[in-house]
């Protein structure tokens, strides 16, 4: 006798899931609004400024989504290893250790190449620079490979030994061929709903693969990755403005609860597609406050277009925009634009006029200054 299904892939027709078209449809379409308008806005800032903020985004992409399974990376090596990739010239670029040159390389694959095709291989490979060393922690896994089951049937758990307690059981690795075959069909639309709307591809494509859960490890990093390539696709455009990993780590308890539920459930998946509908929705409006320092560089210069100053002076305007460490002295200024003392006296003095630079309270040795703070609604590049 045939034992009682305790979870979505043991169902009979797994993996055809449904879904609510009608409740799904006013959420879908917010979102897409939404998704669009940060497009726009974003497009109508200069090159340099997009690249900012997609250099900030991709990195609160890799650090949060780490942070989602318990792994915290030095935010200042994922940048630098980001601009490095991207070809910026940033500025105290660190390097970076090869466990987040791993995790740089798969996200730049997933978002900067998001019209290729999803392969095995592909995934395979992504899966091995995660884990470089062929470890997690002080375990040895399979990397670049699907797991085996080796030790005993793909488990997620939590307690202590002998009193663990099991959230969610894998399909046995003797399906995971079979299985991520029809998923990689379906995601490169070779399989059945070809015509669904990329932004609903992007969540259940999340569900989908962190249910058959192929790796050892880092199923969820990937399956995040693999969510921020369909969503890239849905928008034809490699360059990233929000991100969904920094507002599921938010909504970390949410996640795993709706996950929990939908794998115990039925095929009928749409508690977890409104859910995640509504959380890249949330994604989309924090990126306002993410990008906000790029956005008050876009404000500063379009407030100051018509001033005409040199390239010494645009270059430091920029660095304090980007977040200088200290205060502006003459000396600092000198130092930094190699130049001399009088030089990076006048440059200053002359932006104090125009008022793009206030001078702080003091005087003396100790004369130092500051950006003037400017509050203009519109804001692109010169």
């Amino acid at each position: 006798m045939r034992r009682k299904a305790r979870y979505i892939h043991e169902l009979p027709g797994w993996p055809t899931f449904q879904w609510d078209r009608e409740k799904l449809a006013q959420p879908l379409a917010s979102v897409r609004h939404r998704q669009g308008r940060l497009l726009g806005h974003m497009e109508a800032l200069g090159f340099q400024l997009q690249q900012d903020a997609v250099l900030q985004t991709l990195t609160e992409d890799v650090v949060k989504s780490s942070e989602i399974e318990g792994e915290t990376l030095d935010a200042s090596q994922v940048r630098s290893s980001l601009a490095r990739r991207l070809g910026m010239d940033v500025g105290g670029l660190q390097a970076a250790d090869r466990h987040v040159e791993g995790v740089v390389e798969m996200m730049l694959d997933a978002t900067r190449h998001y019209d290729e095709p999803l392969t095995a291989e592909r995934l395979c490979a992504w899966h091995a620079s995660l884990f470089p060393t062929g470890r997690s922690g002080m375990r040895k896994i399979r990397a670049g490979a699907w797991r085996d089951d080796a030790t005993g049937p793909m488990q997620v758990v939590s307690g202590p030994i002998g009193h663990e307690r099991v959230h969610f059981e894998a399909p046995a690795a003797a399906r995971l061929d079979q299985e991520m075959e029809a998923l990689l069909d379906w995601f490169n639309d070779g399989g059945v709903s070809t015509d669904m709307d990329a932004v609903l591809k992007a969540g259940l494509a999340h569900l989908w693969f962190v249910t058959i859960h192929p790796f050892d490890d880092g199923n969820g990093r990937i399956a995040r990755a693999m969510a921020d390539l369909a969503l890239a696709r849905s928008e034809h455009s490699p360059q990233r403005f929000y991100s969904m990993s920094a507002q599921i780590r938010q909504e970390r308890a949410e996640y795993y609860d709706i996950l929990g539920r939908t794998q115990k459930g039925t095929l009928d998946v749409t508690p977890w597609m409104a859910w995640f509908l509504a959380c890249l929705g949330r994604a989309i409006d924090g990126a306002q406050t993410t990008l906000a320092a790029v956005l008050a560089k876009a404000r500063f210069w379009q407030a100051f277009r018509t001033v005409p100053i040199n390239e010494r002076q645009r270059a430091m305007l920029n660095r304090l925009l980007g977040g200088f460490e200290g205060k502006l002295t003459t000396s600092k200024w000198a130092t930094i634009a190699k130049c001399s003392s009088d030089t990076a006296l006048r440059d200053i003095l002359d932006l104090v006029q125009h008022g793009m630079l206030v001078r702080n309270p003091g005087g003396g040795r100790s004369t130092s200054y500051a950006l003037a703070e400017v509050r203009s609604p519109q804001s692109t590049e010169p």
